[in-house]
Formats: structure tokens, C-alpha cells, sequence
């Protein structure tokens, strides 16, 4: 990537030679030339948010910024592109979405994230710290950046506009009142769940901003919660658990079962265990933010539940639903077995039957299908 701080090598996380995606675009660009351009200095706190895959703070590593993030992955991206562009140990500090944000802020960067909750618990955390001198930049392409996207920018933080677009992307100006009365944050945002979806039918879902479907029961999970299997026991994985209704299920069905709650999202597993204990759920429970299955012993595990995603920030791709079969099928003892619910379009019968060489219909509507795969 080409900067006037010089021209990073960058990568995406995990880092894979068959991914052709980059780990910038032209809102990361956008940005950087318009902190040059405009000598936005650079001396005080310079907190990044939603970098993606670390390209910004990267560029900036020598101005010592602290970088926010809701992924694991990103973090892990951020760790290795720092260490390749040769940037001092300790010269960005990481923090979680789930972290206390600095006590002051002097330029805000803000990649917009895809979710407009995400953006507005982020603004509302960060609004504290902001004072009347403070720089805040916005960006993010085109198709991201929407009327309400400014509109909460612009009752958060205060007066906001936007640039041109160049090269698709668009920037973010906003100017902070101090004196703004802000609105109360939101999330997480705590429901109940309808009768007739299984256990976990009038249970609690905990959501905080940015996980998938945050105000209500995805149709897919609701229609997964319904074919369950029950009374497994041994240990079992809630895969990329989101909320973690599937799992609390699974706990509430069967007491005997050690349940591992894990995601990418920092946001997710704060979810998925509050949602846990809501329910009041016995047995054993353990919640781990990370890559997947990563970390996992081999053929220490008896059923993995999924519900994979098929979209990488504004990307369709299905490389992260072959992760999570992959790590599956290298976790799960002989005889355990792979739970998948998925759109009928994403053919994921055929990579289970590629990758176990077996692939069972459990059940399907006319949108989704339950897929069974065992480990021989």
C-alpha cells in the first residue's frame, strides 16, 4: 500500500498465497492522503477505529496510535503486518471493543464498520473522551456510508459533512459540540425468545452491538434450534456462536455437556456468555474469542455446531465456512460429528462430502438446510 508514511507490506489474517483479497482499499488510502495533505497533527491520541486488517495504524505506527477493534482476526493481521513493516514493539496499543477506551482522544479515525450498531455503541463510548480541538475523520467506500450512517455521526459527536468520493470512497468530517446532549447507549440489547423453537423456546438473548441480527433470532438459527440433537453430552463446540443461543440450548437440553463458546468478535463472546447466564444454564461453559477451532486438541471434541457466515466485511466468500469444517473435522473424535445450518444455495453438502466423505440431510425448508457430517 502506497502512503506518504512510506509503502507497507500488507496481508490479511489468516495468511493464505490462494486469498486475492487485499488487506486495504481506497478508503484506507483516502484517509492517510488527507491526514498528509491536510497536516493534521499527529502528536496527541490518535485512536483508529474498525481498522480492518491494520492498514492504517500500520502507516501511522511511528505517530503511536491505539487501535480499537470487535475482531480477533484483525488484531492478529495488525500484529503481523507492524512486525513486518519493521514498526517498535509496543508502538500501537490494542485494544478490544470490550476495552475501557482512552480518557482522551486528539484525532479520531473511524473506518465505518458494516454495522450502523456497532458504529453507534463505538461513538457513544468514545464520545467522553472527545473534546472541542479533537480531529474526527470518517471513512469507508461508497456503498458504506449512508444518510443514517451521518446522521449518528452527527447527533453523537456533532456537526458532519463529507468529501468528495475518489476512487469510490468517500471521507467523513465532523466537527465535535461538547455541549451535545447525547442519547443513552442502547446495547447490549437484552429480548425474549418465542415459544416453539426448542429449549431454548421464552429463554433470554443478549446481544451487543454488531452481532449478526442483533434485535431479533435470525430465521436461520431459529430454524437450526429446532433440529438440535439432544442428550449428546461430552463436549461440544457452539462455532462461530454469535449470541450463543445455540449453545445455552444445547446446555439447557443437557446438563452433562461442556459447551465451548467461540468467535472472532470480541462482541460475540461477550454475547454468547451473558446470554449463558441469563439462562441460567448448569453444566460447564467455556467462552474463547480466537480463529476458529485454533487452539482446540485434536479429536478432543464430540459435536461442533455452525452456523457459518459467507461474508468477509463486503466480501461473499465461503473460505471462512471451509475453516471452520477444516478445524472441525481435526477436533472432533472419531464418531463426532459436524452440525451445519445453511442457505440451500451455499452447496455446503459438497464440501462436507469432499472433507468427511459423508454429508446427511437432517432437515430443510425451503430457504435452509441442517447438514450432519461424522468424522470416520
Amino acid at each position: 500500500m502506497t502512503t506518504p508514511w512510506g509503502e507497507p507490506a500488507l496481508t490479511r489474517y489468516p495468511e493464505d498465497p490462494r486469498d486475492r483479497l487485499r488487506a486495504w482499499d481506497a478508503s484506507d488510502e483516502y484517509l492517510l492522503r488527507h491526514l498528509a495533505a491536510e497536516r493534521v497533527p499527529l502528536d496527541g491520541t490518535v485512536v483508529v477505529v474498525g481498522d480492518r486488517w491494520g492498514a492504517l495504524v500500520t502507516a501511522l505506527a511511528a505517530h503511536r496510535p491505539v487501535q480499537i477493534t470487535d475482531s480477533f482476526l484483525a488484531q492478529e493481521a495488525t500484529r503481523a503486518n507492524l512486525a513486518r513493516a519493521g514498526a517498535e514493539p509496543g508502538s500501537v496499543r490494542l485494544l478490544t471493543t470490550q476495552d475501557a477506551p482512552p480518557e482522551r482522544i486528539d484525532v479520531l479515525l473511524v473506518r465505518v464498520p458494516k454495522s450502523l450498531a456497532l458504529l453507534e455503541d463505538q461513538l457513544l463510548r468514545l464520545a467522553p473522551a472527545v473534546h472541542a480541538g479533537t480531529v474526527v475523520v470518517g471513512t469507508g467506500m461508497v456503498k458504506e456510508i449512508h444518510t443514517s450512517t451521518l446522521r449518528l455521526f452527527e447527533r453523537i459527536l456533532g456537526p458532519t459533512r463529507t468529501s468528495l468520493a475518489e476512487k469510490k470512497a468517500r471521507l467523513i468530517f465532523c466537527t465535535p459540540d461538547p455541549a451535545l446532549e447525547r442519547p443513552a447507549n442502547p446495547w447490549p440489547y437484552v429480548y425474549t425468545l418465542e415459544d416453539g423453537i426448542g429449549p431454548a423456546s421464552g429463554g433470554t438473548v443478549v446481544n451487543h452491538a454488531g452481532v449478526f441480527c442483533a434485535d431479533r433470532l435470525d430465521i436461520g438459527t431459529r430454524f437450526f434450534l429446532g433440529q438440535l440433537p439432544r442428550g449428546r453430552g461430552g463436549r461440544v463446540v457452539d462455532l462461530g456462536c454469535g449470541n450463543g443461543v445455540v449453545g445455552a440450548s444445547v446446555a439447557l437440553t443437557d446438563p452433562d455437556a461442556e459447551v465451548l463458546f467461540v468467535d472472532e468478535s470480541f462482541q460475540a463472546v461477550a454475547s454468547a456468555e451473558a446470554t449463558y447466564k441469563a439462562n441460567g444454564a448448569p453444566g460447564r461453559a467455556e467462552f474463547r474469542v480466537g480463529d476458529g477451532l485454533a487452539g482446540v486438541p485434536s479429536g478432543s471434541v464430540d459435536l461442533v455446531l455452525c452456523n457459518p457466515p459467507f461474508h468477509s466485511h463486503q466480501a461473499t466468500t465461503d473460505a471462512t465456512a471451509w475453516r471452520m469444517f477444516t478445524g472441525a473435522r481435526r477436533t472432533l473424535r472419531p464418531g463426532g460429528e459436524l452440525w451445519v445450518v445453511g442457505n440451500r444455495h451455499l452447496g455446503y453438502h459438497v464440501k462436507l462430502r469432499k472433507l468427511f466423505g459423508n454429508s446427511r440431510l437432517v432437515a430443510s425448508d425451503p430457504r435452509f438446510v441442517v447438514l450432519k457430517a461424522v468424522k470416520r
